[in-house]
């Protein structure tokens, strides 16, 4: 029997105007909380299909223990062990159970949890060696080829880690032979080539086009991306689609929610039937 479970990584606190783009501090101060630094509790929270067809199935690994300290203070991480792993342990298992990751892209902050915890003087180490690892071909050039404006965003070495390991697949289409219920679609407005999974025809991962319950709102960007306006535009198309499909989304940086339903309320798109931790079997 397949089990979806949202498993928590390590959580950060960023700078909540960054977060919410060209918003004023007027409009986002009503839906999150932040400190004396201004920064928000974000969270990195991934998915797990569990004897999915078969296999166990991880989308996304968070941002994971890998920082030196000195930087580990500047993102805002907060845990001091591997939370992801934690996670796994807390379920009877660990990274080694893992047969296939799915990563949405390779900013540090979904894909440092492949990446054992830092330890002074060692070089970090890629886990899940049991893994087959899928990334969306047009973000896998972008992340070995990146423009100074993302270029921090992306780990050293992590792309050459990924393809020394043989178990690389890089995705274009809109499905893979490791994984037949999964469906994949791209957006490029965060970053080129993202890519979100479709579950079961059922749950979508939205990744970084919509964080949290908040980025549902169409205007709502963050920072961060690459491109705003193809952003929204893509949200739109994206918010249109799973809602005429019945989709549900799932959430890989909301504080609170993983999961939540659609709903179009007099032209603005805003969540329903949210859920805080996801468990199902079917």
């Amino acid at each position: 029997m397949t089990q979806l479970i949202s498993l928590m990584g390590n959580s950060q606190m960023l700078d909540a105007g960054a977060m919410f783009g060209n918003a004023p501090k007027a409009v986002w101060s009503r839906w999150v909380e932040v400190d004396e630094l201004n920064r928000m509790h974000i969270a990195c929270r991934c998915l797990l299909a569990k004897d999915f067809n078969g296999k166990n199935v991880l989308f996304e690994t968070g941002i994971g223990n890998f920082f030196e300290p000195k930087m580990k203070s500047r993102f805002g991480v907060k845990e001091d062990s591997h939370v992801l792993l934690d996670s796994l342990d807390s379920i009877g298992m660990s990274d080694k159970d893992i047969n296939v990751v799915v990563l949405s892209h390779l900013h540090f902050d979904h894909a440092g949890g492949l990446l054992s915890a830092w330890k002074e003087g060692e070089n970090p180490k890629l886990l899940f060696p049991n893994a087959e690892y899928l990334v969306s071909s047009d973000h896998w050039h972008r992340a070995i080829n990146p423009h100074p404006r993302d270029r921090a965003s992306f780990i050293p070495n992590l792309t050459q880690m990924l393809e020394d390991s043989g178990r690389l697949h890089l995705i274009s289409g809109s499905s893979h032979e490791h994984l037949p219920a999964v469906t994949f679609e791209y957006t490029d407005g965060h970053t080129p080539g993202m890519m979100h999974s479709v579950i079961n025809n059922d749950l979508v991962f939205c990744a970084d086009l919509i964080p949290g319950k908040a980025w549902v709102h169409v205007p709502i960007s963050m920072g961060y991306d690459r491109f705003p306006e193809l952003l929204i535009d893509e949200k739109t198309d994206f918010l249109n689609k799973h809602l005429q499909k019945n989709h549900r989304l799932f959430f890989t940086h909301d504080p609170d929610y993983a999961v939540s339903g659609i709903e179009n309320n007099n032209g603005r798109f805003t969540t329903k039937d949210e859920i805080k931790e996801l468990k199902e079997e079917y």
